[in-house]
């Protein structure tokens, strides 16, 4: 039941987005911002923790699920080092997907033959 619980938390987290790419003049980059930000306000209130135990991944792979990461790296780094932690822990905390997502796009652009518009 957790993969069926995954999939609609997921799902419903993605026709969300497409609604407001569909119904608003929101530019996908300001969506994605929005998803990280709404991560983060819901990490700051521990409720975006529930949703992910009760979704598994398919609350906590989506950008919304990448802002509580950096509020929760955040958290544990300042209760360890106190105020400096604010600067360390989400760069910790995120590092492996931003190094992954860099390492990516330099791959790929290996690939990639740019045209001009």
């Amino acid at each position: 039941m957790k993969f069926v619980w995954a999939f609609i938390i997921g799902g419903l987290i993605c026709v969300i987005g497409q609604i407001l790419i569909d119904k608003t003049k929101l530019t996908p980059a300001r969506i994605l911002v929005g998803y990280v930000c709404a991560g983060i306000l819901l990490g700051a209130f521990g409720l975006y923790d529930r949703l992910i135990d009760f979704a598994g991944s398919g609350a906590a792979l989506p950008l919304s699920g990448f802002g509580n990461l950096l509020v929760n790296g955040t958290r544990e780094a300042v209760l360890r080092d106190g105020l400096l932690g604010a600067l360390e822990g989400p760069l910790t905390a995120g590092s492996v997907g931003i190094m992954a997502a860099v390492f990516m796009g330099f791959l790929l652009s290996f690939m990639a033959k740019p045209k001009p518009k």
